[in-house]
């Protein structure tokens, strides 16, 4: 098992949605160590849901997962929009900042994340600018591993892309666990070793989530369901192979009360302390 030390952010956290202000009523319970939230939902915001997020951020640790940085898109990058986030992220004290592996702009805004062509020229149009964003905002960027559901253009496997992206950008790996179950069963390939393929020391943090099942072949990744148990099965495995990392639940709709996420965030909980038991007891050995 890999060791990786614990960031100052916290192990389990949960993504905050604005429906779920009136029951946090600026303070997360203890279960909740940090959250997550898209810089686009929070930046322009004013009154009594800007006052209320930063009550939030005083007291809670944020990162922050972005939806239309477009890394991977053929037009240029909003370099407005990014140099908007820096003073943001400072303001809010932000630990992490990731993106989607994917694209979701051309000539105008798609509302939904497109896969980019695993070959050797998307490799370096995304390295090029990964460095740039990172440049600009003087801190990594954390990519996330994504769901599709068509590849074209392949030249590559979705792990050799990943990978180059990874080592030659110099950047971090959001690990959405939920989104490689997903692809394994949507693409056919197994899980487990796509998993033990990534690298332990670039993974930032983690994300686990709920999905539906289209057809016995085709899964969708929603975020709208609870977290199924062959996805807490791979996040065990995760953290027997790279040891115990940040994990945060997404739930985007079919939002139920903060107990009920609690719950899911409690299994979290445990796998970690398995992990850190079974750590400790090999050290000790």
């Amino acid at each position: 098992m890999a060791h990786i030390p614990t960031p100052d952010f916290g192990m389990v956290g949960l993504g905050l949605r604005r429906e779920m202000l009136g029951e946090l009523d600026g303070a997360a319970p203890k279960q909740i160590e940090f959250m997550e939230v898209a810089p686009e939902n929070w930046l322009k915001l004013g009154g009594r849901f800007e006052k209320q997020f930063k009550q939030l951020t005083n007291t809670n640790h944020f990162v922050c997962h972005g939806l239309s940085l477009s890394i991977g898109s053929p037009e240029p990058l909003d370099l407005e929009f990014v140099k908007s986030l820096k003073p943001f992220f400072d303001t809010h004290n932000i630990k992490v900042y990731s993106e989607h592996l994917s694209y979701c702009s051309g000539k105008g805004h798609m509302y939904d994340l497109m896969p980019i062509p695993f070959t050797e020229e998307a490799i370096k149009h995304v390295v090029s600018r990964v460095k740039q964003v990172q440049d600009i905002l003087e801190r990594p960027l954390a990519l996330e591993n994504v769901s599709y559901y068509g590849a074209p253009g392949k030249q590559l496997t979705e792990l050799e892309f990943t990978n180059a992206i990874l080592e030659q950008a110099d950047c971090q790996l959001l690990l959405d666990v939920n989104n490689i179950y997903v692809n394994s069963v949507n693409h056919g390939y197994d899980a487990h070793a796509f998993l033990a393929a990534l690298p332990a020391n670039r993974i930032a943090y983690a994300h686990v989530a709920g999905h539906y099942n289209e057809a016995e072949d085709l899964i969708i990744d929603t975020h709208g369901a609870d977290v199924i148990d062959p996805v807490w099965q791979l996040l065990d495995s995760a953290y027997e192979t790279h040891g115990v990392f940040p994990t945060l639940l997404e739930r985007d709709f079919n939002i139920p009360p903060i107990n009920v996420l609690i719950e899911e965030l409690d299994i979290i909980h445990q796998l970690q302390a398995k992990h850190l038991q079974l750590l400790s007891t090999e050290q000790s050995a």
